[in-house]
């Protein structure tokens, strides 16, 4: 990486950290083995969200061509949401693709590119999705939507635990043997329709 990248990505990094520090933001970074290219982000769940209350981290990886070429993120931390793998973090953000060349002479940073990420956790955009099993439950059934990602938020990213049936349903599962998070996805997947695992085959007893 050329010391002019590294110069900035050295700026963008103490601009969170300072905001942090001074104003409690509810962003922030962290190095990896004190490398300037491998970063730890960390942003909370938006008020009046289903993600209110957790704590969601994710894995930045910025090029040697940054800023020309956007960084390359995901999430480390599982949630449920239309635009972000529930499976493998991967995120659908125009501005972390082919937007990044239209924005980046408007000075984006990592400290905006975490606060893309916060504001698209309460903006979603299911008819673009990343996700296509939590895109259709957010279109088809909002409110057990809110409820899963509520859940999600508690049992990964440390929220509130609310929705004690889900719970029930997730313990009943893991009695029989079944992997805890394997559970949960299974139940989200189908709706928390107990009956509908054994139907569609999501699970069987050797899992």
């Amino acid at each position: 990486m050329g010391e002019i990248a590294t110069q900035r990505i050295k700026r963008e990094f103490k601009e969170v950290v300072k905001c942090d520090e001074a104003q409690k933001c509810t962003i922030n970074l962290e190095l990896v083995a004190d490398n300037y290219k491998d970063l730890r982000g960390k942003i909370a769940g938006p008020p009046d969200t289903p993600y209110e209350g957790g704590t969601f981290h994710l894995e930045i990886k910025v090029p040697d061509t940054y800023p020309f070429c956007p960084p390359k993120v995901k999430f480390i931390t599982k949630i449920w949401h239309p635009n972000i793998s529930s499976a493998t973090g991967a995120i659908c953000l125009d501005i972390l693709k082919d937007q990044w060349q239209i924005v980046v002479a408007a000075a984006m940073t990592l400290r905006t590119v975490l606060l893309s990420l916060q504001a698209l956790l309460a903006a979603a955009e299911p008819d673009d999705p990343q996700d296509a099993v939590v895109a259709r439950q957010y279109r088809e059934n909002h409110p057990l939507f809110i409820k899963t990602a509520q859940y999600w938020t508690y049992f990964h990213a440390g929220g509130e635990k609310k929705n004690v049936d889900f719970a029930e349903k997730v313990r009943k599962l893991k009695e029989m043997g079944i992997n805890e998070t394997k559970a949960l996805v299974a139940l989200s997947t189908c709706d928390w329709d107990y009956n509908r695992i054994w139907a569609e085959g999501i699970l069987d007893l050797h899992d």
